[in-house]
């Protein structure tokens, strides 16, 4: 008989199981059975909690976002300013977890496969949106609205090209010098607010 409480901990294991085998592939090139295999559990038990290989996918998708919002939270709780909001928006985008070599590479195997699937598209959309959103709130209160969304989408792109060089090992190689990368970007597209607004 199946131990209660079981499912739970079976999907989550197969969830980071599957980051983990398309990091270490770079690719969405896997199978349910190297999936399976990495979470230590049978491919039949795989397909009973997710049904497809897509299906699966998507939770893993899921499963990033999610985190990547929850920790986004706890980040700007009781932070007073918006430029300290802006900050830990950065820290999070950057956060160890995120950065890994493996979450980089899963993350652009989810964006290749959003070329072919409406639905992994429509998460990253999401992801996206909800960046810029959380920007604006914040640059919104230290510069004009035109200032705001120019700025807002300078860092997102920022963040998004530094995934990229990292994947290619191209660009800053720990998070701690992206963060700063970004951070200097925003500092000198604030400046002229700043300094216009006085002590």
């Amino acid at each position: 008989m199946p131990r209660i409480g079981m499912e739970p901990l079976r999907r989550k294991a197969l969830v980071d199981a599957t980051l983990r085998t398309i990091g270490q592939r770079g690719s969405l090139d896997v199978t349910m059975s190297d999936i399976a295999r990495e979470a230590g559990v049978s491919p039949a038990l795989a397909h009973h909690y997710f049904g497809s290989k897509q299906q699966l996918l998507v939770a893993s998708i899921r499963s990033l976002l999610n985190r990547l919002r929850a920790d986004a939270v706890a980040a700007m709780e009781n932070l007073e300013t918006p430029r300290e909001r802006l900050s830990a928006i950065i820290r999070v985008c950057f956060h160890p977890d995120q950065f890994a070599p493996e979450t980089v590479a899963a993350w652009l195997a989810f964006y290749v496969e959003a070329q072919r699937s409406e639905e992994v598209r429509r998460l990253l959309v999401i992801y996206a949106r909800r960046l810029r959103s959380n920007l604006l709130d914040s640059l919104g209160r230290l510069c004009p609205p035109d200032n705001a969304v120019r700025i807002a989408e300078g860092v997102a792109a920022m963040i998004d090209g530094l995934y990229i060089r990292q994947s290619l090992r191209a660009g800053p190689s720990s998070s701690t010098a992206s963060i700063t990368l970004t951070e200097d970007y925003l500092d000198l597209q604030l400046r002229p607010f700043l300094r216009d607004a006085g002590p």
